[in-house]
């Protein structure tokens, strides 16, 4: 039986194609995965799981969601890295980003991405974060 330690990643977005394809890669790359398709599933994570990081995206059935996840998994988890995914840039032009990490205090994302990079970037990204 394999012992190997597999980092949780909490992967939670309410498009079930893309959420798909990142939990493939990032099971691929060695990571265990859970996965929510709702706000309210990725919470029920948040409170029970033992995660060591956790992706979201911004927007799901609410425009704030990933805000939301991210200040709920930084006050259940402070050491627990999280990264917040968009498509804001290209839906509306509004950019998001590091000018946003201390925004009133509130806003407790570790790194914003843009949605559309290649899921070897995703990957560098989480490890970074993870094996610094």
């Amino acid at each position: 039986m394999d012992t190997e330690y597999k980092p949780t990643i909490l992967l939670a977005d309410d498009d079930p194609d893309y959420l798909f394809q990142i939990e493939f890669a990032l099971e691929k790359a060695g990571f265990s995965v859970i996965t929510a398709e709702t706000m309210e599933d990725a919470e029920l994570i948040i409170e029970t799981g033992h995660l060591s990081l956790a992706i979201f995206d911004l927007m799901m059935e609410r425009d704030d969601a990933g805000f939301i996840l991210a200040y709920h998994a930084k006050r259940k988890h402070p050491e627990m890295p999280v990264i917040l995914l968009t498509a804001v840039t290209a839906e509306t032009g509004r950019q998001f980003g590091s000018n946003l990490s201390g925004a009133d205090g509130w806003i407790k994302a570790d790194l914003y991405l843009e949605k559309g990079l290649h899921p070897d970037q995703l990957i560098g990204h989480v490890n970074s974060l993870l094996f610094h």
